[in-house]
């Protein structure tokens, strides 16, 4: 009889889990965001929250989005040219980019970055009983360490994104002009004839979401961060595990709300 039950009792505690899982970022994410309505607003924890996603992040999301149109451009040449469709590698680079690959990759690399480090930091000022401090001061730490980061993940997300966007066109037109002999001045044409406004702004709401995104993952996952240092390492990876593949699942979505006929 055991041998029919413990797989049910096995399955049982696994749906249990989730659903507790689901219900803790429900009510966490619910308390994050009543800060933003109700003050006090810690502008300087927004400032050092937003530098970090935003500003030093940008190195690694620029260098991705150059290398990345570059090889769009290539890999779209080489596919074309065999349909004598080369005269369309403008409108794939541009669309490519601003609609799906600058939007996933820069929330990608942000993840890997950024939403590691905020998980880090507060999965040790967990462990060190930092958070239990400031309510022993009357601080609210959902209002002090969760909100500011949550706000400049949605601000500084779609910012990364508008670089991402122009240098990955630029990694593109360079390729397509040096190294595969287009006119220059004929490709500059075609990528602004292409491009609609809706492109990019479905981009930018796309990068709104994997900032909340990645922020909300990164606090979360620091914030019930529990066991010391391997605690803390644990907290990390399931903030980038969890943040990357809720980016994915939800650039699907978007892009069905967005493209759908």
């Amino acid at each position: 009889m055991n041998l029919v039950l413990d797989p049910v009792a096995t399955l049982g505690r696994f749906v249990l889990s989730i659903i507790t899982l689901l219900g803790e970022l429900a009510i966490f994410t619910v308390a994050a965001l009543a800060g933003l309505f109700r003050p006090p607003f810690y502008l300087r924890n927004f400032g050092r929250a937003l530098m970090e996603i935003g500003f030093f992040s940008l190195p690694v999301v620029a260098l991705t989005a150059v290398f990345t149109g570059m090889v769009l451009a290539l890999q779209s040449y080489v596919g074309f040219s065999r349909f004598d469709s080369s005269s369309v590698i403008a409108s794939v680079v541009v669309l490519s980019l601003t609609r799906e690959l600058g939007p996933v990759l820069a929330g990608l690399m942000v993840a890997g970055r950024a939403g590691s480090a905020m998980a880090a930091e507060l999965g040790t000022m967990r462990v060190t009983d930092q958070i239990d401090a400031l309510s022993t001061l009357s601080t609210d730490p959902m209002r002090y360490l969760v909100t500011p980061r949550l706000l400049a993940g949605v601000i500084a997300l779609p910012l990364l994104v508008v670089v991402a966007d122009i240098l990955g066109v630029a990694g593109g037109f360079l390729v397509s002009t040096v190294r595969l002999g287009f006119d220059p001045t004929a490709y500059l044409q075609d990528t602004l004839s292409y491009l609609k406004a809706a492109d990019v702004v479905s981009g930018l709401i796309k990068s709104a979401v994997f900032g909340f995104i990645i922020a909300l993952m990164g606090c979360f996952h620091g914030y019930r961060s529990r066991g010391g240092a391997q605690g803390v390492g644990g907290a990390t990876t399931a903030a980038v595990v969890s943040a990357s593949i809720m980016i994915l699942a939800f650039d699907y979505v978007l892009t069905q709300a967005f493209f759908t006929p």
